[in-house]
């Protein structure tokens, strides 16, 4: 049996915790579960969506690693997403057998990874 549990928390860093904060909630229609002045996080589908604003100093905007975030709908979610004022980083790509992928920059120059996948399930 694997150490591994799987992904818990995916953490992006943004220079303004409070403006981070409110673009989140807004695109992710919940609030917080957890807010402190050095962290805030968001439970998404059971998984930790977090904001540190000390990450900011120790992260690469490099692409090497893009978190996908499930979706049902990525058309209505890339269109959404564009009117919340995010830059489309890569256009919907359909990866074989109905699996969807589109990514893009949030305002805080973090890469945001949108996946339609009609196979996968927590188990």
């Amino acid at each position: 049996m694997s150490q591994f549990l799987g992904v818990r928390s995916i953490i992006y860093g943004v220079g303004n915790l409070e403006e981070a904060k409110a673009w989140y909630t807004t695109l992710l229609e919940i609030e917080p579960y957890f807010e402190a002045e050095c962290y805030v996080g968001f439970n998404v589908g059971g998984f930790e969506l977090g904001l540190d604003p000390d990450a900011r100093n120790v992260t690469s905007r490099a692409d090497g690693v893009v978190a996908y975030w499930g979706v049902e709908d990525i058309a209505a979610q890339v269109e959404r997403m564009n009117s919340l004022g995010a830059r489309q980083h890569g256009e919907i790509v359909d990866v074989g057998e109905g699996i969807l992928m589109a990514s893009f920059l949030d305002p805080f120059g973090n890469v945001f990874g949108l996946i339609e996948n009609p196979h996968f399930t927590l188990t």
